[in-house]
Formats: C-alpha cells, structure tokens, sequence
C-alpha cells in the first residue's frame, strides 16, 4: 500500500511538470510563429510604404513636367496673342490719347482758378494753350520713345512709335517739330499776357521734360528718369509750373492787373502734380524686367512690385489726406472737396488692382489707365468746385502768398 502510494505520488508529481513543460515548448513555439509573422508584416509594411515613396515621386515629377508643359504652353499662346494684336489697336497705343489729360488737367485747374479770382476767362487764350500744351507733351512722348529704342527698352514693345514706322531718325525730327510749335504758341500767349512769371515756369516745365530723358544729347548726367527721378520732376513741371503758370496766363492780359499767388491755385497745383506722378509710377509695373536690363533703375525696380503696391495705397491716401486738409484750412473751396471725395470709388478701384495685379505682368498694364481715370475725375472735379464756388460764395477770398 505504501509503495502504491508512493508510486501514485510520483506519478502525480510528475505528470503536471510534464504537462508544464509541453504547454510551455507550445507556448515558445507559437511566440515564435507570432514574432515571424510581426516580422514578415513589418516587412511587407515596409515594401508597401516603399512603393508608396516612389508612386509619390513619381506622380511629384509628372506633376513638374505638366506644370512646365502648361507653363510653356501659356507663354506660348501669350506670345501668340501678342502677335494677333491689330494694327489699329498698337496705333491706339502709340497714340496715348488718355495721357494727354495730363495737358487738359493743369491748364482747366489754372483757368478755372482764375477764374474764381477775377471772374475772367479767355476762350481763344484757353483753346491755344490746349493745343500748344499738347504739342509739348507730343514731343515728349516721342522723344521718349526714340531713347527708349536706343537703349533697347523698347525693344520688344511692339507699339513704340519708331518701331511702327521703323525710323529712329523720322521720330526724333517730328518729335522737334512738334516741340518747336507747342513752344511758338506757348511764346505768343505769354507775350501777349506780358507776364514774366508765366513765362519762366512754363520755361521751367519744358526744361523738367528735357532733362527727364533728354534723348538728343545722350548726356549721362541728365538721363534723371534712369535713377529714379521721373515722378518729382513730373510733379513739378505738371503741378506747380504749368498749373500756377496758366493761372497767371488766364487770368492776366496787358491792360489788367497781376493776379495774386494765392493758397487756393498752390494747393490746387499740388494736387494736379500728385495725380499726374501717380500716371508715372504706375506705367512701371508691367515693365520692371525690361528696365533691369537696360540699367533703368525706377521706383519699381529699387522697391519690388509689392512694395509698390503699398506706396501707390500710400499715395491714394496722402492725396485725399490733403484735399481735406486743404479744406479745413480754408485754401479750397468746400464745394471742391465735396466733388473730389466723390471720386473716392475711383480712388479705392487703383489701390485694389494694383494690390491684386501688381505680379501679372499683362494684367497691371492696365494700372496706368486707372491711374488717368483718377487723375482726370479728380481734375475735373477739382475744376467743377472751382467754378462753382464762384456762385456760391458772394466774395470768396484765399489766403494770400505773394502779390
């Protein structure tokens, strides 16, 4: 009984060691199999991801060549509109009738300037200065693109006036001509108003529009619209030379008084100079590559088309900043400052397309366009204030500059 007792004990003893033992072995075996699958997932993840990476690549460089396809593609067919403008439409161009405002603008603010303080206006004094002034801007526009051709800026611009007709030679003399006639008619009115003032800030604009290009002589040290300088000497000779000069031409003849130089015609000049230098700035944004290579260092160039935007935002406000001033200083009529504010919309329709267009090359040509809008508006709102005044108040009187 006792060795049966004994036996069982060792038996019992022994089988759950052994059943220990096997569960363990088919434990170990089955982590096995559990690891080598982890492994072989991890593995086929790894492929997986792999694949991935290069349909990835793949797709990134297809992506590239397409982008560039369509990019050459665009330029391309922009090359090809280029060449599909009409000639009617590159004559237009040429032309610039809208700039010519910048010659109607200084010379109606001036008269009607004029006419606010002596009640007195010329229509056949008026109607010669029109034409001689738009002589002089004439020359100016020609001359100006006769040196562009010889620097080659305008090399690629297909409605430049000597590449239309094809002579360098046959420009510049026209553009002379028209200089020699604007100035005859000039002469003439300021001879027969006798007034020596008049005479030498006219003589003071044309000479502003000579040394900004000054495409005859080809001296390095005038060629001021090369360094930056174009938008003050613009200013000065459309603002307070040309504006103050008409004042004085329109409203003086030989058998009459000298007029005063008076806050209102100041201020209203100044205005006339900060539009018209505006036109200017913004005809450079569609430009800045080819200036680059010609060695023409503009505003835009110096400051980068973004930061144009933001002087050309700056100036919008800086002109409608000082209307009010001028108002509230009394130098304006308040009849003017209430028609200029109403070309605020115009104002504010410059400043967002030059934000959101400043980079398209072909999109801000249209800039310079707005630009004359405002500055013809504001011109002929300032002109209308003027006029007005005269039968709104009884007696207006400016402040007075020099006598």
């Amino acid at each position: 009984m006792l060795m049966a007792a004994s036996f069982c004990d060792v038996n019992l003893g022994s089988g759950p060691r052994k059943l220990h033992d096997f569960l363990s072995d088919q434990n170990g075996k089955t982590r096995s199999h559990a690891h080598a699958q982890k492994l072989c997932s991890y593995s086929r993840q790894r492929k997986f991801l792999k694949r991935l990476e290069t349909k990835h690549v793949e797709v990134k460089q297809r992506f590239k060549l397409h982008r560039a396809s369509f990019a050459k593609n665009a330029h391309s067919s922009e090359l090809a509109k280029e060449d599909d403008i009409s000639m009617a439409t590159l004559i237009w161009r040429a032309i610039k009738l809208p700039i010519y405002s910048v010659a109607l603008v200084p010379l109606t603010i001036g008269s009607t300037s004029a006419y606010l303080q002596s009640s007195t206006f010329a229509a056949t004094r008026y109607f010669v200065l029109l034409v001689s002034s738009i002589l002089v801007i004439t020359w100016l526009n020609l001359s100006n693109d006769v040196y562009d051709f010889d620097t080659g800026a305008d090399k690629n611009k297909k409605e430049s006036v000597v590449n239309l007709i094809g002579s360098r030679t046959g420009t510049l003399v026209a553009a002379y001509l028209f200089l020699v006639l604007g100035s005859m008619g000039l002469i003439r009115v300021s001879l027969e108003a006798g007034h020596l003032r008049a005479m030498l800030l006219l003589a003071c604009a044309i000479i502003c529009g000579y040394i900004y290009q000054n495409s005859l002589l080809q001296c390095p040290p005038f060629r001021l619209s090369y360094h930056g300088l174009g938008e003050p000497l613009c200013f000065a000779a459309f603002g307070p030379f040309a504006t103050m000069a008409f004042y004085w031409l329109m409203g003086n003849n030989s058998s009459a008084s000298y007029l005063p130089l008076t806050g209102t015609v100041l201020c209203a000049s100044l205005l006339v100079g900060f539009t018209t230098s505006l036109i200017l700035f913004c005809s450079h944004f569609h430009q800045v590559e080819e200036d680059i290579k010609v060695g023409k260092i503009s505003p835009l160039v110096r400051l980068g088309t973004e930061k144009g935007s933001s002087v050309v935002k700056v100036a919008v406000v800086a002109l409608y900043s000082f209307l009010l001033t001028s108002g509230l200083s009394r130098d304006l009529p308040f009849t003017c400052i209430i028609l200029c504010l109403l070309t605020l919309p115009m104002g504010n329709r410059v400043v967002s397309f030059v934000e959101e267009n400043h980079e398209d090359k072909r999109s801000i040509f249209m800039a310079k366009y707005y630009c004359v809008r405002l500055h013809a508006l504001f011109g002929a709102s300032l002109a209308a204030g003027l006029v007005i005044a005269k039968f709104v108040y009884k007696r207006y009187i400016p402040r007075l500059i020099l006598s």
